[in-house]
């Protein structure tokens, strides 16, 4: 999608802003001459900027503002390095809580709701972000943090919880608690706002026909803003994001080059007014594409699909790039397995093995199921691992993001 002329001014202001300040991207703008843009070419040949920018900009090499401005931080984990610390100012925080109202909006949210938060508070972005935008809205925040499931079901029922804000794991963990204990008829949900993880169509019915909700799609990073800058509608085709903070375009991740909408590459996002820390042009290594025209909601705002996954959650077997959203297509088209699966890559007697666990019910043939969900992940992807399907329940559930993949061929 082509940068409007109102989102280059304000991109000209980030580059002045930027450039008076000791923030990295400001120095890398001085190092090649960068003053401005005057349209999509100029805007094109700005440099990216990637998630080891920031991780070498730490502690507060981030910041384009005076210290005496900042009044919060945000952070990664650092699971893979330094932690990326990002400084906010006080209209950052304000523009984040309209931006996630906007998203309760999209989801039918009103000041009527009572929002029951279950991610993670502290210097992860998601349990604050949902708070601030339930009370922007005037949406009643019940503020209860991750785990303790006996206490979120507790207050579930007691507080007559009308919204549940989750990660996709916790959020089908809740949706199976619900059931196994018969509380569905005890509890008042009536919608989900789900996000942090990739999730598919069937663990997306299974927390709906759990929970007895609609639930939608949310869309955000820690180094932008964290999530809020998009959500799904109830059409439930594609992402509507706010393009009056945040420019989109979508580009070929081994090229950098940009692609016509439509077409897939890794989403790169620019923020717009963002003063505390502000991106130009940042890979964010998630892999969307524009979905061209406007969507039968009726919004204005554009849309990008569905994560698919991470150019960076690659793997290879065999010879074969593999990515975890290929092996979820073959699951989901198994109508007997259950959404939940897990990898595990070995290196066993001179070669790589993968063993995939999936579950079903005890009504299945077990051994049959695993030799046509190895044959079709043969047809599918290229090669054939090998299938251990395992009882419904069994795989873990996790209070946050549950972790798929486990490479031991280098342990």
């Amino acid at each position: 999608m082509q940068i409007s002329d109102t989102q280059l001014e304000l991109v000209n202001t980030q580059i002045a802003r930027l450039r008076a300040s000791d923030n990295f991207y400001g120095r890398r703008l001085k190092e090649v001459g960068i003053t401005g843009v005057a349209d999509a070419d100029d805007f094109g040949r700005l440099p990216f900027s990637s998630k080891q920018d920031l991780r070498e900009a730490y502690p507060l090499g981030l910041a384009a503002v005076p210290e005496e401005k900042i009044v919060r931080i945000h952070s990664s984990s650092g699971t893979t390095g330094p932690p990326v610390i990002v400084p906010y100012i006080a209209r950052d925080v304000e523009d984040w809580a309209t931006q996630f109202a906007r998203c309760y909006q999209m989801a039918g949210v009103t000041n009527r709701d009572r929002v029951q938060i279950t991610p993670g508070y502290g210097l992860w972005t998601a349990g604050i972000g949902f708070q601030a935008g339930a009370e922007k809205l005037g949406a009643m925040a019940i503020p209860m943090g991750p785990g303790n499931t006996e206490k979120q079901l507790q207050f579930m029922m007691d507080m007559q919880s009308t919204v549940i804000c989750a990660t996709s794991s916790y959020a089908l963990l809740l949706a199976e608690e619900v059931q196994k204990r018969g509380l569905r008829d005890r509890i008042c949900l009536r919608r989900g706002v789900i996000g942090s993880e990739r999730w598919g169509e069937k663990i997306r019915r299974r927390i709906n026909g759990g929970l007895g909700i609609e639930s939608f799609d949310i869309y955000g990073l820690t180094e932008v803003y964290g999530p809020g800058i998009g959500i799904s509608c109830r059409e439930n085709d594609g992402i509507h994001y706010w393009d009056d903070y945040v420019y989109i375009e979508v580009v070929d991740p081994a090229t950098g080059e940009p692609v016509p909408d439509g077409e897939w590459g890794e989403i790169v996002i620019t923020t717009l007014v963002k003063e505390g820390a502000p991106l130009i042009r940042f890979r964010t290594h998630d892999l969307s594409r524009i979905i061209p025209g406007e969507c039968p909601c009726g919004s204005r705002f554009p849309r990008i699909d569905t994560i698919r996954g991470r150019s960076d959650d690659m793997f290879k077997i065999h010879g074969v790039n593999v990515f975890p959203r290929q092996v979820e297509e073959v699951i989901a088209s198994f109508p007997q397995l259950s959404s939940e699966y897990q990898i595990r890559l070995s290196h066993l007697e001179g070669r790589d093995t993968m063993r995939l666990y999936v579950e079903t019910d005890g009504t299945q043939n077990f051994l049959a199921l695993a030799d046509e969900v190895a044959h079709e992940c043969r047809n599918r992807i290229g090669f054939t691992p090998l299938v251990k399907i395992v009882e419904l329940g069994v795989l873990p559930r996790s209070e946050k993001k549950t972790r798929r993949v486990f490479d031991e061929r280098y342990d």
